[in-house]
């Protein structure tokens, strides 16, 4: 009859007798059944995981240079998001010279200007849900947002590029008029009193200021707005020593408060010629120039005839 156990000699030392043990079969197969599913276990876990540690140090890496590129980007894209800026910066102030240029050519209500309404459309930004990472969003975000402000902006220096190709036009066959059209400062300085409505320095009651004062160093130049001619050279209640020149189409200049002055009645006189120098005469509290735009002997306000910013 066959055998149901093992026997197991065990030699504890050189000197000391063997020890026998007696296993079970089934126990000892049951036992390295355990062993080995379990060294098997072992061993597939730990490539499992092994490979897990590379997966993850893998895409760790991916991730660091994901962001490395995001910020990047970013960065690229806020500049060209400042330029975009200064770009329509730019065209407000074209536009702002281009509605200066019209109305002192009575082109205002021409039909070009109307199309400046031309349509645009699209959403304003991106659902973020589309987005794995919150970096790309704002990328995304800010690149959606360039987009929409360049399509504007085409639009824009669309409709300035025909309007001012009207201008173009019309300038060609109205030289005398824009060489007659006050334009520029008559004098470097500081705006101390704007036009319209304001508190006396003299009364401290409310008045009209029919003109701009603007505050200089006594003796600085004051210069010719347009050509025209000088139809005053003298004294004017109020002005003290006061310049007029009359620019023909209805437009004068009025130069006030001047300490000398360097042109006569009836000379002809060119934009940026200097026709006096800042005083402080006549109805004045100090060294400044009070400066008149006159339409038909009315006053008008003098910064809507000034071109430069």
């Amino acid at each position: 009859m066959e055998k149901d156990y093992y026997t197991l000699m065990i030699f504890p030392g050189t000197a000391a007798e063997p020890r026998r043990a007696r296993v079970s079969k089934r126990l000892f197969k049951f036992a390295l059944s355990f062993i080995l599913i379990v060294s098997v276990g072992l061993v597939g876990t730990s490539v499992y995981f092994s490979k897990k540690y590379q997966a993850l140090t893998s895409e760790k890496k991916q991730l660091v240079d994901l962001r490395r590129q995001a910020k990047l980007q970013k960065i690229q894209v806020e500049k060209f998001s400042k330029q975009v800026r200064g770009i329509e910066d730019e065209v407000a102030r074209l536009e702002r010279f281009e509605k200066k240029l019209r109305m002192i050519t009575a082109l205002e209500d021409s039909v070009n200007t109307e199309d400046k309404s031309w349509g645009v459309g699209g959403s304003y930004g991106l659902d973020g849900s589309s987005f794995s990472t919150s970096l790309e969003q704002d990328a995304k975000n800010l690149a959606e947002k360039i987009s929409f402000s360049l399509e504007t902006l085409t639009n824009q220096t669309k409709v300035q590029a025909v309007s001012f190709q009207q201008l173009d036009e019309y300038f060609k066959s109205q030289t005398s008029l824009l060489s007659s059209t006050p334009s520029v400062w008559p004098l470097r300085g500081w705006v101390t009193s704007g036009f319209g409505f304001r508190k006396s320095p003299f009364t401290g009651l409310r008045e009209r200021h029919e003109g701009i004062d603007i505050a200089a160093r006594l003796g600085s130049p004051v210069r010719s707005t347009a050509d025209g001619v000088v139809v005053v050279s003298g004294r004017g209640y109020g002005y003290g020593k006061v310049v007029e020149v009359d620019h023909g189409y209805g437009l004068v200049t009025r130069y006030g408060h001047n300490s000398k002055h360097l042109v006569k009645v009836g000379d002809r006189v060119k934009r940026g010629q200097v026709v006096a120098e800042v005083g402080n005469t006549g109805r004045s509290t100090g060294p400044h120039l009070h400066y008149e735009v006159l339409l038909h002997g009315v006053p008008v306000n003098p910064n809507k005839y000034i071109f430069e910013e």
